[in-house]
């Protein structure tokens, strides 16, 4: 069976304590997420005691260190299980990757009081938090955000708002990126904002094509008051903060993409299988076998790239952010494709609803576009190529 080849496949070359893991998130997945994957979609529900279920096991700060509840794994173990999880539901998968990229920043960056004040109950997904980069006016362009906080005495008045926000007025905590100098990159700091500060609101709740098991808001900041203390690292620092998060973002929301294209491809598998025409099963059909054979070896390609880059970025090696780049830019792409021919497969119950290959379709479509458009990472990737 394919299926028993795609199994093999995801988990050739990992560890014991991988496969361990891997196997955890996947029952997860199969149990508490794929049977809800639908009615999360179309009633547009936050799954908010799914994902605690999650973070019970380790799920909600899984590259966070031990001593503030996280599960201290590395940026390959992560991968493996956002993978995993992604089989389940690509979209609640997402927004927990986003979430953990939230809290593995403030592990990272913050003081010792700001870390125990914030990371235990973001581990435990009491509480869940929001990345905050993205303006109207300045999506790739990042370093040109206009969000501004004025220091005054022991507060910054911040003004401004933040576009496309997952999570936005469903959460807790809000790390946002806004410009405390001059313009440019080292004008920009990291404030980490709680939801009922006053000053902070959040827009209407976009209607959108997927994910649409996590909300997607505005967040707005009118002379909203934060304190100094909620400043991760030092004036300045914090668009090498928000590229250093993105860096294993990249890494995250490709391998949510592999979890969709791995169930996408199962979901093919099995319908060629069953569906007959012309007398015969679809799997008989010379031509479908040999784009079903490609589908998978694109996703395992795919996913070798984006396990490549995970270790680079764990190792801290120079070359792991233009890897990352291109394990984003190849991964999403690829899987997005993947996904799209098994609905093709389908034929036209591929685009009812009653079939889940049309739900990872969508959901994956906006992994080529948010954490740096795939254009970005071509741009990045070639700036590396050329300097070189």
């Amino acid at each position: 069976m394919f299926s028993s080849l795609a199994s093999f496949l995801a988990s050739t070359g990992l560890t014991e304590d991988q496969k361990e893991f891997q196997k955890v998130a996947l029952d997860f997945a199969a149990k508490e997420m794929a049977p809800y994957m639908a009615k999360w979609d179309e009633k547009e529900i936050f799954p908010v005691e799914t994902m605690r279920k999650a973070a019970q096991l380790g799920f909600g700060g899984i590259y966070v260190k031990p001593d503030v509840g996280g599960s201290g794994l590395s940026r390959l173990d992560t991968s493996i299980i956002f993978e995993a999880l992604s089989t389940g539901c690509t979209s609640t998968t997402a927004y927990m990757s986003i979430h953990n990229m939230c809290v593995w920043m403030i592990d990272t960056f913050g003081n010792e009081e700001q870390r125990r004040r914030f990371c235990p109950s973001l581990c435990s997904m009491e509480k869940f938090a929001s990345y905050c980069l993205t303006e109207p006016g300045s999506g790739s362009d990042a370093a040109s955000l206009l969000t501004s906080a004025q220091r005054k005495g022991d507060s910054y008045i911040l003004n401004g708002s933040k576009a496309f926000i997952s999570g936005g007025g469903d959460t807790d905590v809000y790390v946002v990126m806004c410009r405390t100098g001059g313009p440019g990159p080292k004008g920009i700091s990291c404030l980490v904002l709680e939801k009922g500060m006053p000053g902070l609101s959040f827009g209407k709740k976009e209607k959108k094509v997927g994910w649409n098991s996590q909300p997607t808001r505005a967040v707005i900041f009118e002379d909203c008051v934060v304190p100094v203390g909620n400043r991760l690292g030092a004036e300045g620092q914090g668009f090498n903060i928000a590229m250093q998060g993105l860096n294993g973002g990249r890494i995250n929301i490709a391998s949510c993409s592999l979890g969709a294209a791995h169930a996408s491809v199962l979901l093919a598998q099995e319908h060629l299988t069953v569906r007959k025409q012309f007398g015969e099963p679809l799997a008989n059909n010379q031509y479908l076998q040999f784009r079903l054979a490609e589908m998978a070896t694109r996703l395992v390609a795919a996913r070798l790239m984006v396990r490549n880059a995970a270790r680079a970025l764990q190792e801290g090696r120079e070359d792991a952010a233009v890897l990352c780049s291109m394990a984003k830019l190849f991964a999403t792409d690829e899987c997005f494709g993947i996904c799209n021919q098994a609905l093709q497969m389908h034929g036209g119950y591929g685009y009812l609803k009653d079939y889940a290959v049309q739900q990872f379709v969508r959901d994956i479509r906006v992994h080529q576009i948010l954490e740096g458009t795939n254009e970005v990472m071509r741009m990045i990737v070639a700036r590396n190529l050329l300097q070189g």
